[in-house]
């Protein structure tokens, strides 16, 4: 489509979010396609539809972009139906039709020349509203298997953007021709990091660059699972590799009481911290290994940047898409799945592997790397003019 043809900004209209899981891809489309506009002298003119208390609701914001809310509701899964049908789900599924109706007014008013829709319950009423407004409504799926959400939008989809071709074959037939692959987006920060910034930034003066590194990470919360595995084989994952082990803030005190009990010499070779923030993209550049949660995000990344990765898949995770996320990557070898019970010994032994053998971590590296895609962005926003060219021819 060409941008220049619209004396007007284009008009996005984004929803989803909830987690960063569905708010960053889209804000990575968002940024993607304002600079593709402005390269060819247009403007962009964007509208997010969120929830008051997701994550959505800062990012948004303090992006400069306007952020309007509706009634949402939020569906509480059970593996028994009856338990599906618990009052707090009928009492949130009657909110839906008036979160249809506020969306829809909102629609009407904005004119979008196409709806991003990337999953979270707020994106039903708002996907929905594009149907009945005959706005194309463009999907974007970030994990192997269609969340709730975009399950239910499908139907009303103009395309459907999905992170995998694993991922079409488990479309309903009749949306199969609507998908396309693009990948998760990735911030564009993430694939500029610089080992020895990390190096000098964090003062890892102990490391032994002879050694291979370990970055382990639970996410900005940390994850009590992870830190308690690694706590375990500490002393033998400090005799085999440097490591940056991201703990959580509320972990870190926990966690410096046990590292006080080794070795000196190891010691020097144990990064703890709390929290990894600007200096991320130069951690992973000086990682050789990555223990990680498997969220779609995180995959994403690591796979653009070719990383081997044991996953420790959360086990809470919405439809268990920690799980298949990993297993995905694992069965074609491009990572390490750890699955149901972990314990120190299964994490050394998956661990161990990786890192006394740099040919295995090369060979793991190159899988990884064939399931990434860094121009996830730039397709997806392909994608979105795609569509909206369609529904103005």
């Amino acid at each position: 489509m060409d941008a220049s043809s619209h004396p007007r900004p284009f008009r996005l209209l984004v929803t989803g979010g909830g987690t960063g899981g569905h708010t960053y891809p889209a804000l990575t489309a968002v940024r993607t396609l304002r600079g593709r506009l402005a390269a060819e002298g247009a403007t962009l003119d964007v509208l997010w539809i969120g929830t008051a208390d997701g994550l959505e609701a800062r990012v948004a914001p303090a992006e400069g972009i306007a952020f309007r809310t509706v009634a949402t509701g939020k569906i509480r899964r059970s593996a028994n139906p009856l338990k599906m049908l618990s009052a707090a789900n009928v009492k949130d599924m009657a909110r839906v039709p008036l979160g249809v109706a506020q969306a829809r007014t909102i629609v009407s008013e904005f004119q979008p020349d196409v709806v991003l829709a990337t999953g979270g319950y707020v994106a039903v009423p708002a996907g929905l509203a594009a149907r009945l407004c005959k706005r194309p409504l463009v999907l974007h799926e970030q994990t192997v298997r269609l969340g709730l959400a975009n399950r239910k939008l499908a139907g009303s989809a103009t395309r459907i953007a999905v992170s995998s071709e694993s991922s079409l074959p488990l479309l309903p037939p009749e949306v199969r021709d609507r998908a396309v692959v693009t990948g998760n987006p990735v911030r564009p920060e993430i694939l500029t990091g610089h080992p020895d910034k990390a190096v000098h930034t964090l003062n890892l003066t102990g490391f032994d660059r002879r050694l291979p590194t370990v970055y382990v990470t639970g996410g900005a919360q940390g994850a009590q699972q992870i830190n308690g595995v690694v706590r375990e084989v500490l002393p033998w994952l400090l005799g085999h590799a440097n490591v940056i082990h991201q703990c959580g803030p509320a972990n870190v005190d926990e966690l410096r009481s046990a590292a006080a009990a080794l070795d000196p010499f190891l010691a020097g070779r144990y990064h703890l911290t709390g929290f990894v923030g600007p200096e991320l993209p130069d951690v992973l550049a000086l990682a050789d290994v990555v223990v990680s949660r498997s969220g779609a995000g995180t995959l994403a990344e690591l796979t653009a940047l070719g990383k081997p990765a044991v996953f420790v898949p959360l086990a809470t995770s919405a439809g268990n898409e920690q799980a298949h996320n990993a297993r995905h990557l694992a069965d074609a070898g491009a990572a390490v799945a750890l699955l149901g019970e972990v314990t120190g010994r299964s994490l050394a032994e998956a661990v161990g592997p990786l890192l006394t053998d740099p040919a295995g971590r090369v060979a793991m590296a190159a899988r990884a790397r064939a399931y990434g895609r860094p121009d996830a962005a730039d397709r997806l926003v392909d994608v979105l003019l795609s569509a909206a060219a369609g529904a103005s021819d």
